[in-house]
């Protein structure tokens, strides 16, 4: 049971019931972006505000568990692993596949969201590797944040690194329903007009 306003802010199932609660209102934000671009007459109303909104209501509950204090924040300084995949060996090896399971998938789906969304939102991202360092920028963001915080959390190369893959996969996922941006790089300059004759 959550009780309290540490139970539902303060802790990963009132963050969750938090999140299902808003679901509702979430969707009347995409309607009524929609219909305000609609009658301003801006195309693909619908699109950009399922974008817009999506990647709020999808990235902000992720990173709001993965900033929650650890139980001795303030009292421990931060820790910091810079070796790739140490992490995440341990984690299989001490932790068990379920614990393993739960620590990759949801490391995968912190920057989800926004791989998905942002590149229907801005076709500039249209583009797997912009979105890997978008995410991955936003990851290291969001570590070094903890690690500043002094929250009890490690701050992990591995974390990054899932972080943007997940962005990139859901990227991936994502790119048939993006924008088609013209291709410019193999247009032809325009040639100016010969001279007339004398």
């Amino acid at each position: 049971m959550v009780r309290g306003w540490h139970g539902w802010l303060g802790t990963f199932n009132g963050v969750v019931l938090i999140t299902a609660v808003v679901l509702p209102l979430a969707a009347l934000a995409v309607w009524a972006l929609a219909r305000h671009r609609r009658a301003a007459g801006t195309g693909a109303a619908w699109r950009t505000s399922l974008a817009d909104v999506g990647i709020v209501y999808g990235t902000v509950p992720w990173v709001w568990m993965i900033m929650l204090p650890g139980d001795q924040a303030g009292a421990v300084s931060g820790r910091v692993t810079l070796v790739p995949l140490r992490d995440l060996l341990t984690i299989f090896s001490d932790g068990g596949p379920l614990t393993a399971t739960v620590q990759v998938v949801g490391n995968l789906l912190v920057f989800a969201a926004l791989g998905f969304f942002a590149p229907l939102r801005f076709p500039a991202l249209a583009s797997v590797p912009r979105i890997l360092v978008l995410a991955a920028g936003c990851s290291v963001l969001v570590e070094t944040a903890q690690y500043v915080l002094r929250l009890d959390r490690v701050s992990s190369v591995d974390d990054v690194l899932l972080n943007a893959a997940g962005a990139g996969l859901a990227a991936l996922v994502s790119r048939r329903w993006c924008p088609a941006t013209p291709d410019t790089s193999t247009e032809r300059e325009p040639q100016p007009a010969p001279a007339a004759g004398r």
